[in-house]
């Protein structure tokens, strides 16, 4: 797999994750970001140092963010956590939400035995807060195309909110209807990402468009 670096300095990586790419892995032969970014490096005789700063679930493509040094790695890391790094997601749904326009709140429970989320009560152990904003951008039959704002980052957040709501991902096979059309990956792309620079400061922001075939019907309204 060719990288797709949309941005690169001395201390930041910006680059498109296809979906089907895991952000990080342990198996044996199989690519990851953090491998294929660590392999680029070496191949420029630079330090190999990469911090994953925004995961994203295997089957979810779009835009990552990773430093390329620890000074820069504790930067973004700590905006990560004051919200200081803005999450950007299109999501095309099965099912059309009643509202154009909400916030979703809810409590979340990861079972690492099997790899899922859950919507649980918060009265519930280890469960975790989760809120996203969205907004419906356009409808085509029974599914919608939504612009979605982390602001939160569970596992799996925006897949299981949705599907909780009664609009699960189209083409999602954990949460929601499964494959469509031969499709195995949900519709769900990261496709922005805005955050301040470790270093200079600057205001970051870069944007891309779906390149998911799910996205086909819709993306000439973004």
């Amino acid at each position: 797999m060719e990288l797709n670096i949309i941005h690169e300095d001395e201390d930041i990586i910006v680059c498109y994750k296809p979906a089907g790419v895991a952000t990080q892995t342990a198996k044996l032969g199989q690519q990851d970001m953090d491998s294929l970014l660590r392999n680029y490096l070496a191949s420029k005789n630079e330090d190999t140092y990469i911090g994953i700063i925004n995961r994203l679930d295997q089957p979810v493509e779009g835009l990552m963010l990773f430093a390329k040094n620890k000074a820069a790695a504790a930067n973004l890391s700590e905006q990560m956590k004051t919200h200081g790094i803005g999450k950007h997601y299109y999501a095309v749904t099965d099912g059309i939400p009643e509202s154009v326009m909400g916030t979703l709140t809810d409590y979340l429970l990861t079972d690492k035995r099997t790899n899922t989320t859950a919507v649980v009560g918060k009265e519930r152990k280890n469960a975790k807060k989760a809120v996203l904003a969205y907004n419906v951008i356009y409808t085509r039959g029974n599914h919608a195309m939504i612009d979605v704002s982390l602001k939160t980052g569970r596992q799996h957040q925006i897949r299981v909110q949705m599907a909780h709501m009664g609009c699960p991902l189209l083409g999602d096979q954990k949460y929601g209807n499964g494959k469509v059309q031969g499709i195995r990956t949900p519709g769900l792309c990261s496709y922005r990402v805005t955050f301040e620079h470790p270093r200079t400061k600057e205001k970051m922001h870069f944007e891309i468009k779906p390149q998911n075939k799910i996205f086909k019907e819709f993306v000439e309204q973004i």
